[in-house]
């Protein structure tokens, strides 16, 4: 049991990543780069389609909305036009959720073994790699529940279902930024030291 529970540990702060060569890992970081910029500029372009005065921030206000009388009003603001570009910006995010959460998982696991391999501090980092799936997994329920309110399902349930995902994942999001962010500087300030 032990055993079990230490092999499990071990493979939970392991990264995901580590098989691919360098070429590999290279080819993977521009194709997710590309897709996950033409899929994003798509659902901009969709979104132009949902953003009035009651939803002014097109599919977040509608993501981060937690209450039923909002999404009602919402939904009731869009006409046919707008609520056909939701529904499709809601399929294309399945696709966007599988692109964005490998991209930010990879460079995430770059500035790690650039900078963290064989310290303690490398184990955060996997961590938040992980972190990355759950948020696509989160984001795919969120969706669950916002097409489910798109097609007249209109209760709390749906609402608070795609709210309290939906605000989990852009927490997820939000650290991953962070991480990368902070690691990014501190890769540039590591280099340059060595440059003097």
């Amino acid at each position: 049991m032990y055993l079990s529970l230490v092999f499990i540990l071990k493979t939970m702060l392991t990264s995901p990543f580590p098989q691919l060569s360098k070429k590999a890992e290279k080819k993977i970081t521009f194709f997710l780069i590309f897709s996950t910029i033409i899929v994003g500029f798509f659902m901009i372009v969709l979104d132009s389609f949902l953003t009035n005065e009651t939803c002014k921030h097109g599919i977040i206000s509608f993501e981060l909305t937690n209450n039923l009388d909002s999404s009602k009003a919402i939904i009731s603001s869009w006409d046919i036009q707008s609520k056909i570009s939701a529904g499709i910006s809601l399929g294309l995010d399945f696709l966007f959720l599988i692109l964005y959460s490998s991209l930010i998982a990879l460079l995430i696991h770059k500035l790690n073994k650039k900078l963290w391999t064989n310290r303690s501090f490398y184990s955060i980092g996997v961590v938040i790699i992980f972190g990355q799936f759950l948020a696509g997994i989160f984001d795919a329920i969120e969706n669950i529940g916002l097409i489910q309110l798109l097609l007249g399902n209109l209760s709390q349930f749906w609402v608070s279902l795609a709210y309290y995902f939906a605000f989990t994942k852009f927490i997820i999001i939000s650290i991953s930024f962070l991480y990368i962010i902070i690691n990014f500087i501190f890769l540039l300030i590591k280099k340059s030291t060595k440059n003097e």
